[in-house]
């Protein structure tokens, strides 16, 4: 009797054992073809989270630039406001486009 313990009742036949390295090199194409796309999906998050980044300074950056302009606005409108009623104090006669009209006028000047 024979103590073989690799005694395989079916050996391998030539055709059978190209298609498993066949499928064993297909499998590992497979693997890295994942691999690349995980890396590149990687990437592309990275790539996205630093132009989200980038987009929201900028808009902070936005936001205060217009939070400035509007109080510089508010104190324009105040001082224009008091212009006006100290032009309407003055000229009390005239209404309120001929004092808007006149103060261009003095602006110009």
């Amino acid at each position: 009797m024979c103590k073989n313990m690799d005694w395989n009742p079916f050996p391998s036949h030539p055709t059978i054992a190209s298609s498993k390295r066949r499928h064993r090199l297909k499998h590992s194409k497979v693997q890295i073809y994942r691999l690349s796309r995980k890396r590149w999906e990687e990437n592309m998050k990275k790539d996205m989270e630093l132009m989200n980044l980038k987009l929201y300074l900028e808009n902070q950056s936005i936001i205060e630039e217009n939070e400035k302009l509007r109080k510089k606005a508010s104190l324009l409108h105040q001082e224009n406001l008091a212009l006006m009623s100290e032009y309407q104090e003055k000229f009390p006669h005239l209404d309120r486009f001929s004092t808007t009209l006149l103060l261009l006028l003095q602006q110009k000047h």
